[in-house]
Formats: C-alpha cells, structure tokens, sequence
C-alpha cells in the first residue's frame, strides 16, 4: 500500500500484489488453513483498492475519458459481484469445497476485471488526461487506502459522494475487527 507515483502506477502495483497473493494460494494444497489467511490479505487489499477507485478513479474516468459513464459502470459493476464473492469467502473455512470454488471465481474475476483495466481503461485515461492529474490522482488513492475498509460490504454506496463519507468509518471499524481477531496477519 502506497507505492508513489501516479494513479496508474499505482493501481498497476496493486494488481501485481494481488496476483502474487493468488498465486501463493493457487500453490498451497486444497485445505490448507494459510490459504484462508492468504484470502483474507487479497481481501483486504481488494477492498481498499476498490474503494479507492471508486472514490477517485472512476469520477476521473467519467469526466476525462470518452464514453466514462459507461466505462466507469461497467467497473462499478465488475467490482460489485467480486464484492459479493469475497463476502460469501469470507464466511468460509479453508477445508470447504465451497472455499475452493468462491476463491476460484474470485481470482477469475479480479484477473479479468485487472486485464479490462490496463490493457483498455488506463491507456485511455493516460490518453485523456495530463501526467499532473495522473499524479494527483494517485495521490488521492493512496491516502483513501488508508482510510477504507478492509472488509467487503456489499450494501455500501459506491459512488460519490456517499463512498466518501461513509467509507472511512466502516474502514475503522473494520481496522480495529482486523486488530482484535487477528485478520490478515500472515501466520
């Protein structure tokens, strides 16, 4: 969390964790417990990625990019259903068959919603906007980073400006649920 650079870079840099989280996963034998701890830290980091799109990126999209209303949906979209499967993981054990099968559609989601996003949204961002707004905008994501919530919460708003008013007390309720049980430490 909070590489530098501009938002691209920066969002780019998360996705890359991600897929390291995944493929630790992916290398563990089905039932492993650390494959639960695993899930949760992709979690975490997808929740507080994803807010943080939600907060900055995609208003950046709708306004700079041609066609950003729809690109930014389409997005908004992507990250709702992952939302939604990281919800249900999160009530399973590690040894489920169901475990398996939500952590399989959540890897498939996430590499085709990260695929979408740095070969088609970010060159066409780059194209519309400055190198100064890029930067600034990554900024912005990384201090939202900080502050979100690290759980998913399916029902919240995810859209400005409730996200932004909101997102920051569920991320510390969520940080200080984190702290007392221990979620997302590596074991």
């Amino acid at each position: 969390m909070g590489h530098g650079g501009d938002v691209i870079n920066e969002l780019t840099t998360d996705h890359r964790e991600v897929e390291e989280i995944f493929a630790q996963i992916e290398a563990l034998p089905t039932g492993d417990k650390r494959r639960k701890s695993l899930a949760d830290q992709a979690t975490i980091e997808l929740v507080r990625h994803s807010v943080a799109e939600e907060m900055y990126l995609y208003p950046a999209v709708r306004r700079w990019v041609p066609g950003g209303d729809a690109i930014a949906d389409r997005e908004i979209q992507d990250h709702a259903e992952a939302e939604r499967t990281m919800k249900d993981l999160e009530g399973c054990r590690p040894d489920e068959a169901r475990f398996d099968e939500l952590m399989g559609r959540l890897m498939r989601e996430i590499r085709e919603h990260v695929t979408d996003e740095e070969h088609n949204l970010f060159p066409q961002l780059r194209q519309a906007t400055t190198s100064e707004d890029l930067e600034q905008l990554g900024e912005k994501v990384r201090k939202a980073k900080k502050t979100a919530p690290t759980r998913p919460h399916p029902t919240a708003p995810d859209t400005p400006p409730a996200n932004k008013l909101l997102a920051p007390g569920a991320g510390m309720v969520d940080r200080i649920r984190d702290a007392l049980s221990g979620r997302g430490k590596t074991d």
